[in-house]
């Protein structure tokens, strides 16, 4: 079997080549790349890789940033210092994954489905498309301004001053948190999609709430919680029972 490794940190692909070989002493290491640049300068001429072993952060990129300079037809294993939850949606897609530092039998484990999933390059490649698309939702950028009326004129606000933002009959205000109130073109449902999702929650139809806003929070009948906001809110902020959970997990991410 060949293998290119993609990873930009010595200690890393020192350990990884060491592995592959105590695994399979036939493995044939083709090259070592440490950089977007590098790695679309390798693939971009004909090489005989039968398996790549890329690390998510190289030090001038993403290494998504190399699929969108050059194709690569042969399956990969990412590895990657993302969180649980970003490794299991990678898992739902059947993407090979190994977490960092690199385990001895989770890399035999991904070598046997690389053997198996070899047998279909079309499942490859539709694998390989479903990571793409997770890793850029994981970076994904976000809105950091809104450009608001205010009276004659534009004002610019920056997300982070919000503290929350509401549809008061049918139109979407936001409150910054030094308790100023501006109103937004937008529909809420576009506007939840823009915000880093770290810091914002929609806790209701109505209602999204910066995470720096909430004051406390309350027990409700049913498994339901009350928020308190800052500053306060015209009504009561409810999170029904079916959101509980997930919200109090946000909190406390």
């Amino acid at each position: 079997m060949k293998v290119v490794i993609v990873e930009d940190e010595l200690a890393a692909s020192e350990n990884l080549t060491y592995l592959l070989k105590k695994l399979n002493p036939n493995i044939e290491i083709l090259a070592v790349l440490d950089s977007v640049r590098s790695s679309v300068e390798y693939f971009s001429a004909p090489n005989d890789a039968e398996l790549v072993f890329m690390d998510i952060h190289l030090a001038d990129g993403l290494s998504f940033e190399i699929f969108d300079k050059v194709k690569i037809t042969k399956p990969v294993i990412f590895t990657t210092a993302y969180d649980q939850y970003a490794l299991k949606a990678f898992k739902v897609n059947s993407i090979d994954y190994l977490l960092k530092p690199v385990d001895e039998d989770e890399l035999g484990k991904a070598l046997t489905q690389f053997e198996v999933q070899s047998q279909t390059d079309a499942s490859s490649n539709i694998q390989m498309e479903g990571l793409l698309n997770l890793i850029k939702a994981n970076n994904k950028t976000y809105k950091t301004t809104y450009l608001v009326s205010y009276r004659d004129q534009l004002i610019p606000i920056k997300t982070s001053s919000i503290a929350y933002l509401y549809i008061d009959s049918g139109i979407v205000k936001g409150i910054t948190k030094d308790n100023k109130s501006y109103t937004l073109d937008k529909k809420l449902e576009d506007i939840e999609n823009e915000l880093d999702p770290s810091c914002f929650y929609r806790v209701n139809r109505q209602l999204i709430v910066h995470k720096d806003a909430i004051a406390n929070i309350k027990y409700y009948f049913n498994g339901k919680l009350i928020l308190n906001v800052l500053p306060v809110f015209k009504e009561q902020i409810v999170v029904s029972k079916a959101k509980s959970k997930a919200f109090k997990k946000w909190i406390n991410s």
